[in-house]
């Protein structure tokens, strides 16, 4: 049995079109039914899971699942709520943005499966960029993995046009030390999220790039 309806890609679909509070809440039993529950309960199950290769992560499935809400303070966009539902599993807990673990993501248009380092602290930063400049090979190989490059493609992020003079030789030999983030990120139809085996597709992205997380996570410590 699937772990999603059609409804939960639906709700966001009319959620873009109607993002104000009268609509949400005319619908609020709807999402709470079709997509917050699905996705409390379907945390949960990867978080046994992501035990399997990850066996110190301490969470609940409603403790990784992010909020509807948005926070709109400090942005231009005022609309209340996101259009989109998400789940985040590692050992460090949701807040932490830079240990890599499992971002699950659903959307009108998208089902996200990411992970690697998405933010560090400028003390981290640092220590990546001279891991991965100290240590070459190792970081090639993992990135042309056959595994990894199926399921992922490469690494993304945010690339910074300047780097301290000592790191500025081995960013031209690989740039990606350029980088501020190191993330991987697969993106497939949304209706992807309704398949019955949806958590053996999860694992098997998370088994491509293991070797990649483990490596990034040498680089951390």
């Amino acid at each position: 049995m699937p772990w999603f309806t059609q409804d939960a890609i639906e709700f966001f679909r009319e959620l873009e079109l109607n993002n104000h509070k009268e609509w949400f809440e005319a619908n609020k039993k709807r999402y709470e039914t079709n997509v917050k529950k699905p996705m409390e309960a379907f945390a949960d199950h990867m978080i046994g899971r992501m035990r399997e290769i990850l066996p110190n992560i301490e969470t609940t499935g409603k403790k990784a699942v992010f909020r509807i809400y948005k926070d709109v303070r400090f942005s231009k966009d005022k609309t209340p709520y996101k259009t989109n539902a998400g789940m985040q599993i590692n050992s460090g807990g949701k807040g932490d943005l830079g240990t890599p673990g499992l971002y699950f993501h659903i959307d009108p248009r998208v089902m996200g499966i990411a992970s690697g380092c998405y933010q560090l602290e400028p003390p981290d930063l640092k220590k990546m960029r001279e891991y991965l400049g100290a240590n070459p090979e190792e970081f090639r190989k993992q990135l042309d993995d056959k595994e990894f490059q199926k399921f992922f493609g490469g690494i993304k992020g945010e690339v910074n046009k300047i780097l301290p003079p000592d790191l500025k030789e081995a960013a031209a030999k690989q740039p990606l030390i350029f980088n501020k983030q190191f993330y991987y990120w697969a993106e497939h139809e949304p209706e992807q999220a309704l398949r019955e085996d949806l958590d053996e597709f999860l694992m098997a992205h998370m088994l491509a790039c293991r070797k990649m997380n483990e490596f990034l996570v040498k680089g951390l410590n």
